[in-house]
């Protein structure tokens, strides 16, 4: 086959592959429409119910985490406990004091 003839190749079965993620889509939303009306609840209501309860919110936002740490004479130096020690917790830890005593209760 020449270039021409795989780069033609190529496009078709891209589009190909588009075409049948398209109707696999629109497959999967006719089951999810149909179960939502057997069970009798509005398609909007039950996507609108996702980020409810136990559910996971899907990527990127930016959340905040509780604060497990903070230093007994400093407030405003605190660690959630995610990632890398900060200095003042390391040389906490490094005079021979435990991690415990900054805890936040």
């Amino acid at each position: 086959m020449s270039l021409a003839d795989l780069r033609k190749l190529a496009q078709d079965v891209q589009a190909a592959m588009d075409q049948r993620k398209n109707s696999d889509i629109a497959a999967a939303r006719q089951q999810i429409e149909e179960i939502a009306k057997s069970v009798g609840i509005p398609l909007p209501e039950l996507l609108a119910g996702r980020e409810g309860k136990g559910a996971k919110k899907s990527g990127g936002g930016t959340g905040s985490v509780a604060v497990r740490y903070r230093h007994p004479d400093e407030a405003s130096q605190q660690w959630t406990g995610r990632g890398r020690q900060p200095r003042w917790v390391k040389e906490w830890v490094e005079s021979g004091k435990p991690l415990a005593d900054l805890l936040v209760a």
